[in-house]
């Protein structure tokens, strides 16, 4: 399987789109646009650790953020996703194929076209896989959906962010 993966993301790329296989069906999506990695660019450079934050990791060591764009992530169920902006308390990480670990936050652009991926379907995704924070960002309504086990919250960009793995963004 991983090996017919590996084919199949490699003829997408080739072919000009993202592949992700979600609860085993394939979603394409064609390669971003400017404003949407304007979008990612510009979110991805307000990440920071919240100062009175000292969230640990599961051996106490301090929780670091590592935020990283566009990789694949491979899920306990085999579902393959390529969040915009994946968010890790460790830097451990760096594997030739998909990343296994499971971020604590993941934030999503919306592009045109594609609002049901994002929206419908990874959202509920993460969160099912246990993301402690999805965060939604549709840049052409300014739209923020935040969710969180919790509940979600639907705000209005710009928006500063605390996220539960201790880091604050702004959307």
């Amino acid at each position: 399987m991983i090996e017919l993966t590996r084919e199949l993301i490699d003829r997408a790329e080739q072919a000009g789109v993202k592949l992700e296989i979600v609860d085993g069906l394939p979603m394409w999506e064609g390669f971003p646009a400017v404003r949407h990695q304007r979008e990612v660019f510009r979110i991805q450079q307000t990440i920071r650790r919240i100062a009175a934050s000292v969230q640990t990791t599961a051996d106490d060591s301090p929780c670091c953020f590592f935020h990283y764009s566009d990789i694949y992530v491979r899920f306990s169920d085999g579902s393959l996703k390529r969040p915009d902006i994946a968010i890790f308390c460790t830097e451990d990480i760096e594997q030739e194929d998909a990343v296994t670990a499971l971020p604590e936050a993941v934030i999503e652009v919306i592009s045109p076209g594609f609002e049901a991926k994002d929206l419908d379907i990874g959202a509920r995704f993460y969160q099912a896989h246990g993301v402690k924070d999805v965060i939604v960002f549709d840049p052409r309504t300014l739209v923020v959906l935040h969710l969180r086990q919790s509940g979600a919250e639907r705000l209005i960009s710009p928006v500063t962010l605390d996220l539960r793995c201790g880091c604050q963004v702004t959307v």
